[in-house]
């Protein structure tokens, strides 16, 4: 989804091949050393972590200026995708990490979502009133966070926070990211998107 918004936001297109991580078609393992999703291919250049692709295609074009933010907005996604990211894997994926205690987890998530909830208070987006690159690198954690358990998500004590992913997920930029596209198979034509 990151990576999506990003060359969305952007308006590059690129060729996209919809890959299913149990079943990895043989071009994509020979492009991708690593075999992760999303990995994005230019040229020579092989990228394959989601917020470098949003860097990516934001170097390129960012007419919203979403790359104009402080240092504190990297800080902020380092530590989302760093403590935050952790606690939310801990937490959605219990029998994968039995070794930690997913309510401890849940606990550590929501220490960081009571950060950004301060951080909204009084306006629309983490940094003012615009969206910058750490809002569209946040929310898709953030979502997948939610949705673990919404009831439970939505009855805290972060109402900015609730509204801050509520008019996101309201958003055209949502809508165009997320529809399913069929698994992509050699000889295929891949879809194009951006």
């Amino acid at each position: 989804m990151r990576a999506r918004l990003g060359l969305l936001s952007a308006g590059v297109r690129v060729e996209l091949r919809e890959v299913v991580l149990r079943d990895k078609p043989k071009a994509f393992l020979d492009t991708s050393p690593s075999g992760t999703v999303p990995t994005l291919c230019s040229g020579e250049d092989v990228i394959d972590e989601s917020l470098d692709i949003m860097l990516w295609a934001l170097r390129q074009n960012d007419p919203s200026g979403l790359l104009d933010m402080s240092a504190e907005g990297r800080d902020l996604i380092a530590q989302n995708d760093g403590p935050f990211k952790s606690a939310l894997d801990h937490t959605k994926y219990v029998t994968r990490y039995p070794e930690h205690d997913p309510e401890e987890e849940r606990a550590k998530a929501a220490a960081h979502l009571m950060d950004l909830d301060r951080r909204l208070i009084g306006s629309s987006w983490l940094f003012g009133e615009r969206a910058t690159l750490a809002d569209l690198a946040i929310l898709p954690f953030v979502r997948q966070f939610a949705y673990i358990d919404r009831p439970w998500f939505d009855a805290q004590a972060w109402p900015h926070l609730v509204a801050w992913l509520d008019r996101f997920l309201a958003s055209d930029a949502f809508a165009n990211v997320m529809p399913k596209f069929a698994q992509w198979r050699e000889g295929d034509t891949p879809v194009l998107f951006g």
